[in-house]
């Protein structure tokens, strides 16, 4: 696996630096949005292509999250930064005892790559049991956790950690499909923290994964058997 990029933000003339020593120190703040989807023509494109959709999720929502360096804030070793890249880390979903794992699988901008990665993830490590199930390595220092709720249709969603450590990246969760005027939706919610991102950044978000969900098929390969 690539090792990440990380590179160090000097607060003293980042853009943020202001907001971000405001709401991480004075007014520590973190915050959740939750809106409705309509993923008709995603659900259609994986379908008539044969793909799952919850891998496809994944890597939109990565993507997205990808072009905006604001999600992407982390602290190492002391020095606030960001990385070239987000890993989705995922739950995976164990039926025999209803229990789940996590695991992830790296981004790579071809989808075809990520979803072949992922699916090798899935038959090597997908019956194993236990939080981390990928032979127990520790999830890369760029992990993200994105996930699904699929039983259940949420108005509102909101991720908090209890652990007492800075922690800037977002968490996405979506909710189960309904249908609304003969579309098909689900509740995407997404919870930052308000140091490295504002609702500016929520909007470009969204306006991209809405325009990625209507024009999945452009990201699908052209030839049958490529996936």
């Amino acid at each position: 696996m690539r090792k990440p990029q990380f590179t160090p933000i000097d607060l003293r003339t980042w853009k943020r630096g202001q907001m971000f020593y405001y709401f991480s120190k004075m007014a520590p703040t973190g915050y959740s949005i939750t809106v409705d989807v309509d993923i008709t023509r995603m659900k259609e494109a994986c379908r008539g292509a044969g793909v799952k959709f919850f891998p496809a999720y994944v890597w939109l929502v990565t993507g997205c999250l990808n072009r905006q360096t604001e999600f992407k804030i982390a602290e190492k070793d002391g020095q606030i930064g960001y990385y070239d890249t987000l890993t989705p880390l995922y739950a995976s979903f164990h039926e025999d005892d209803q229990t789940f794992s996590l695991m992830w699988t790296q981004f790579h901008e071809d989808f075809g790559i990520f979803y072949r990665d992922y699916l090798e993830n899935q038959n090597k490590y997908g019956d194993h049991h236990g939080v981390l199930c990928q032979d127990n390595l520790v999830p890369p220092e760029n992990a993200y956790t994105v996930s699904c709720v699929p039983w259940i249709s949420f108005t509102g969603f909101c991720v908090h950690s209890y652990e007492n450590r800075p922690y800037y990246f977002p968490s996405v969760e979506a909710g189960k499909f309904f249908e609304r005027d003969g579309k098909t939706m689900f509740p995407l919610s997404i919870t930052c923290h308000h140091a490295a991102t504002d609702g500016y950044h929520i909007k470009r978000f969204l306006e991209e994964f809405q325009d990625g969900v209507d024009h999945f098929d452009r990201f699908l390969p052209e030839k049958e058997g490529e996936l």
